[in-house]
């Protein structure tokens, strides 16, 4: 299992009711949501590192 480290984490009302909503459209916790978002965004950026390394 990971080790999982809590984390408070203030949203601006905008985003707090779209992670709420893409929780109630996918059947997940809005802490689920959160964390997909972030490993997508992660794999962005370590995708455009890596590109830029290549240069």
């Amino acid at each position: 299992m990971h080790c999982r480290e809590p984390l408070m984490l203030r949203l601006p009302k905008e985003l707090k009711d779209w992670v709420k909503e893409e929780a109630q459209r996918n059947y997940s916790s809005q802490n689920s949501e959160v964390v997909r978002a972030l490993l997508a965004a992660k794999k962005r950026a370590d995708q455009q590192h890596a590109e830029t390394a290549a240069d």
